[in-house]
């Protein structure tokens, strides 16, 4: 089961591929892509484009080591395309990256006629996966950041004004944007903070709203671009 459906008595020329294994390994590629594709679908948001992707790259990464089959210069040119497309394409994120990697790796494993161990890889990593994104995995931290707009009065200096409310509620805090609008009149200040306790968030709106005169407060989960690892 471990071992490749291909011919390997020598692996250092071009040999020609038998329809049979090619088919074998093509549809095994799918099943694993498909398979790969639900695990990455499970508690995640997703478009319908990249599930579709991760489902099918492994069979056309497949097809490409089997049409290369020992030949340098097409190893090359390959090579080359995939650089293309990966400048062509924008950063994703780190999970997105990572299951990308791992479709492709299935995709080369089926391509070289290891089935059994493709399946094991599917298992193996794409469990660990599942289990992860089942216990939430690496969330807590993310539970506790806030991002916090403050509107001020021209007039008051808020360069320390909030340091003992932060300081009380909250483990870090830095200010990371100032605007003024209404003429020049008010400013708004933008805080990232991580919260001692997600509960506290009541208290810490009327803490800062005796400071501020009573002007309007917004506090939210912070956002994080798509292209961020």
């Amino acid at each position: 089961m471990f071992e490749s459906i291909f011919a390997t008595a020598d692996t250092t020329t071009t040999t020609s591929v038998s329809l049979a294994p090619f088919l074998t390994s093509v549809v095994a590629a799918l099943g694993l892509g498909l398979v790969l594709a639900l695990i990455y679908c499970y508690r995640s948001r997703f478009t319908k484009s990249f599930v579709m992707t991760l489902a099918t790259l492994p069979a056309i990464v497949a097809v490409v080591i089997m049409m290369v089959n020992g030949n340098l210069g097409a190893g090359v040119a390959v090579a080359g395309a995939f650089s293309l497309v990966r400048f062509r394409s924008v950063a994703g994120q780190a999970r997105d990256i990572a299951f990308i990697f791992l479709s492709m790796a299935l995709g080369l494993v089926c391509g070289m006629g290891y089935l059994g161990y493709a399946l094991l890889i599917t298992v193996v990593l794409g469990g660990a996966n599942l289990v992860l994104q089942m216990v939430d995995f690496g969330s807590y931290r993310s539970r506790l950041d806030r991002t916090i707009r403050i509107t001020v009065p021209e007039d008051l200096d808020f360069t320390t004004l909030f340091d003992e409310v932060f300081a009380k509620y909250t483990t870090s805090y830095e200010m990371v944007f100032v605007k003024t609008f209404n003429m020049g009149s008010l400013y708004k200040l933008q805080y990232d903070v991580q919260l001692k306790n997600p509960g506290c968030v009541r208290q810490l709106i009327d803490d800062l709203r005796c400071r501020n005169g009573n002007l309007e407060i917004a506090v939210s989960y912070q956002q994080s671009t798509g292209d961020e690892l």
